[in-house]
Parts: structure tokens; sequence; C-alpha cells
């Protein structure tokens, strides 16, 4: 029986990287659908980590690498770094044939600096998956597009049934395809996937990716800290001592190590901060805000479920904003674009910061409710647009509060407001 596929915005990306570069390479957290998406427009694959030919896969590799790259095109390396000297391998070739769509690689891990030989620039393209947004997992009405804001339009409109309730269970779920296809069936079974994936992270993949044994019982401590920290730019010393109030006695190199680890498998994907020049001499904030790839795996972390998170509004706000950047992000990388954070040291805080490769920019509060919590999110926007010097900074496309509310609309004032559940690219 054939498993659904829930189209994803990766795979025009793919489809267009391929028309004009020679080889593609899709980098993201394990689980979030990069092999599915490269075999769909592949014509042959090579999974190295298979069990039945993993042995024989390595062992070539380190005698003639090249043979690996048999078969007809374009040839879907799966799990690369597995063997860094593919990259190698995939440079080379290309540059011997330059012929476009020729190679795809995917690779869930990040290899150290000294295992490839070459950046592979100007050979091999690079695009990163995310899990599912709302709009992948058909849970958006799609009425809002993030690329016609750039547009400035006169008037919005939509309505997303999403409640608060449901809020919680899509932050519980996540965005994992597994975990959005369980849940079509059976809602309960749409919650195991994260908690499958945590256990994972903890117990295998943090120390898989360079071979370095990690204590489950530190990754897990640190997960949980992260996850009390989502939305938040608290510093490493505040997460080892978050750590040691749950009995952990750790160091601040050995938190480091374990922090850069989960970078290197795509766990953590913090925003970094946006520095525009100001009209002012106040200072900006340059540490980045953490956010987990998923939020789900914060309410792993957490030990959480719906349930808890309608119990504590406040922590389901934070992880709430986590799942309106992850979207932001997906979305924002369909416009040439990304999501940046700011903060002065007046204590002005905007949550996302939409920027174009262009340099053009809007801005977007996150608020879970309340009609009060609208009102000052758009006095908090106000107050950027009015501190940003623009005579070096362009002036914002627009200002949008990004809602856990029903209706999309154009105030007076010009600020959308936008729930989550009608966004779109």
């Amino acid at each position: 029986m054939s498993v659904l596929y829930l189209e994803r915005l990766a795979d025009t990306v793919l489809d267009d990287k391929l028309s004009y570069m020679s080889a593609v390479l899709i980098r993201g957290v394990k689980w979030c659908g990069k092999t599915s998406t490269a075999a769909r427009q592949a014509k042959s694959i090579l999974y190295m980590q298979d069990p039945d030919t993993a042995n024989q896969n390595i062992e070539m590799a380190g005698i003639r690498p090249s043979n690996l790259l048999l078969g007809e095109k374009p040839r879907l390396l799966d799990e690369w770094q597995t063997a860094p000297v593919l990259w190698d391998s995939v440079r080379f070739a290309v540059d011997q044939d330059n012929a476009n769509g020729q190679f795809i690689l995917t690779g869930s891990a990040t290899p150290s600096n000294d295992a490839v030989m070459h950046t592979g620039t100007g050979r091999i393209a690079r695009m990163t998956m995310r899990t599912m947004s709302l709009f992948e997992s058909l849970e958006s009405t799609n009425e809002v597009s993030l690329a016609n804001l750039f547009e400035s339009p006169e008037s919005i409109g939509g309505y997303s049934n999403l409640t608060v309730n449901d809020y919680a269970y899509l932050i519980a779920r996540g965005g994992w395809p597994k975990a959005v296809v369980d849940s079509t069936s059976n809602k309960s079974w749409g919650l195991q996937t994260a908690k499958e994936c945590f256990l994972s992270i903890i117990e295998s993949d943090i120390s898989r990716v360079d071979d370095i044994k990690r204590n489950p019982r530190y990754a897990r401590s640190l997960l949980k800290s992260l996850a009390r920290n989502t939305s938040t730019q608290a510093n490493l010393k505040t997460i080892r001592a978050d750590m040691e109030s749950d009995g952990v006695t750790i160091s601040d190199k050995t938190v480091a190590s374990y922090v850069n680890s989960l970078r290197r498998i795509f766990i953590l994907d913090e925003i970094s901060a946006w520095s525009p020049k100001m009209r002012s001499k106040t200072a900006l904030r340059s540490s980045p805000t953490w956010h987990l790839v998923d939020p789900s795996l914060a309410v792993a972390a957490l030990d959480a479920d719906p349930d808890r998170l309608l119990g504590d509004l406040s922590t389901m706000g934070l992880l709430f904003e986590s799942l309106c950047v992850r979207d932001l992000r997906v979305y924002a990388s369909m416009i040439d674009g990304d999501i940046l954070h700011f903060r002065d040291r007046t204590g002005l805080e905007v949550d996302a910061i939409v920027q174009l490769n262009n340099g053009r920019w809007g801005a977007v509060e996150i608020k879970l409710g309340s009609t009060k919590a609208v009102e000052e999110a758009a006095a908090n926007l106000f107050k950027l647009r009015n501190r940003i010097d623009t005579s070096a900074v362009s002036e914002p496309e627009f200002l949008m509060v990004l809602t856990g509310g029903q209706y999309a609309y154009r105030r007076e004032d010009g600020i959308y407001v936008v729930p989550l559940g009608c966004l779109c690219p």
C-alpha cells in the first residue's frame, strides 16, 4: 500500500534548482521528509544507511567512491554524510560534466569541517527543509499570502476555524509528515511521532553526528531547558543554571558542545538578530532567539500534551510563537527571504522581521489571542517603525500581528491582523 504524500513547497524549490544546477543538497532535521521529496524527482537512489548494503557502501566509498555515483540521473545519495567523501566525489564529477540535474544529496547532519575538501560553491546548490507548515498540512485556509503583503494590499480578508484547542494540538503534534498523515486517521497517533523523535535525539542522534558518546540525561535536560527558554535570548550560562536546577552538574564547555551537536543535526533553528540603523544611539542586542526546529519537540521535552498546554497559556504562548516562526521561515524561503529578530537595550522587542534578499522588510508581532494583546502588539510595531532610520533602511512594506484568532483584516492604521490558520506563502 502506498504511503500518502502531501505536496511540499520544497518540491518546487528542488525542481527549480535542478533546472540550473548540477547537484542539489537538501539538508534538514531527520524525519522532516527530505528523502520522500528527493525520491519523487530521482531516477536512481543510493540509500547509504540501508542495513543490507551499508557496510558495502562504506567500503566502496573508501576504495572507489565514483562507483556509488553510477546510476540514472538525477541520482539521489541519501544521508551522504555517512561517507563524507561522496561530497568531493560529486563535486569532482560535476566538474567533469556540468550538465544540470545530475545529483540530489540529502543529509540530516553536518559533517565536521575537515571531512570534505571543497565547499561545493558553484557546483552544489543548497536548500533547507523544515517540518510541514500549516499550508503544507492543509490546515491553513491560504487566504492571506505573505508574498502579497509585500505589495501592501488595501484590504485583506479571511476566516480561520482553528481554535486555541486546535493550536494546542498542532503545537504538540508538530509538522512531522508521519504525524500529519497519522493524525488524519487517529489524532492520538499524531502525537507519538514527536515523542519518538525526541527519544531518538537524546539516545542516539546527538552522539551519532560525530561518534562522540553523549549522556542521554544531559541531552534530555538540555532540550528541556531549551524548551523552557523557547522564544527567548537566554545565554548558555542561563541554560546551564537551568539544567543544574534539574540536578545535572555540567560545565559551560560541555553545554556548548551539546548545543553545537544539536545545531549540526538541525534540531536548533535559532533566529539571528536584525541590526538596522537606528534614529537614536540605542544599542541593539545581537543574541539569537532560541527555537527548536519544531515546537512539538519542546512539548516532548517538557513531557507535556495539549491539555497541559491549555492549562499553562503562558508557556503555550511561547510555543505558539515558535509554531509561527516555523511557518514564517518556510513561507519566507519561497520569496528569497529570511526571518530575523529585533530587540534593543530599552526593551523594545519585535518577534519576527521578514527580510528579503533585496532589503525589503516587514515586521511581525505574534500573539496567541485577546484584543488587548493585539493592541499592545500594534503599539510595539509602530515604536519599531519610528525608531528605524529610514534614510538607511527602507520603510517597512507591512506591519502584521500574527494571531491565534479567527479573522484576517487590515486595521484603519494599516496594520494587518492575520490568523496563522489563514497564512500561506
